[in-house]
């Protein structure tokens, strides 16, 4: 048995540890700085400069909304219509100058004089609602167009359904 100095144990060791450290890949650097801060929520966006004049027509169409809808052969204001219709007495009242005419539709089902009574209901029970709400019945108009305004012509329960109407719209007294 050949027995070695530590020298000679230190030098073979060594020459192993060169020569396995050629034959090994490049280790890719670890990165042990802790992770970057989440970033930070961007700032929220700046308001959109509108055109729609406060006070006017297309300000109430837009961003109250003029439109409830109505169940076959019913009058009555549904619990959905009932915060639109809030809405718009919030915003009649801040613009008392203004007037209205609720207009009553119908679908195409029925006669011509049943559908111009029922939009007639219609009419009224939107009037009804918004003077509840503190708006001067002087302020409103009713009419009934009965079948007579569809704003769609197709013979189906989707169509029908747009057209059982009630329509808030500004007479005078809105901001131009």
């Amino acid at each position: 048995m050949i027995r070695f100095s530590k020298a000679m144990k230190f030098a073979c060791l060594s020459a192993v540890l060169v020569l396995a450290a050629g034959c090994t890949h490049k280790q890719e650097a670890v990165n042990t700085a802790p992770p970057p801060a989440a970033p930070e929520a961007p700032p929220p966006p700046a308001p959109v400069t509108s055109s729609i004049l406060p006070g006017s027509a297309e300000d109430f169409r837009t961003n109250v909304g003029d439109t409830v809808h109505f169940a076959l052969d019913q009058y009555n204001i549904e619990a959905a219509d009932q915060a639109l219709l809030t809405r718009q007495a919030q915003w009649l009242n801040k613009y008392p100058s203004v007037r209205v005419t609720i207009e009553g539709n119908c679908d195409e089902r029925g006669t011509r004089e049943y559908n111009l009574a029922l939009g007639a209901r219609r009419a009224n029970a939107v009037k009804e609602y918004l003077v509840s709400q503190g708006v001067s019945a002087g302020r409103v108009d009713t009419i009934s167009y009965g079948k007579e305004r569809p704003i769609c012509t197709e013979s189906n329960e989707d169509c029908w359904a747009q057209n059982r109407r009630g329509v808030t719209t500004i007479t005078a007294g809105a901001n131009t």
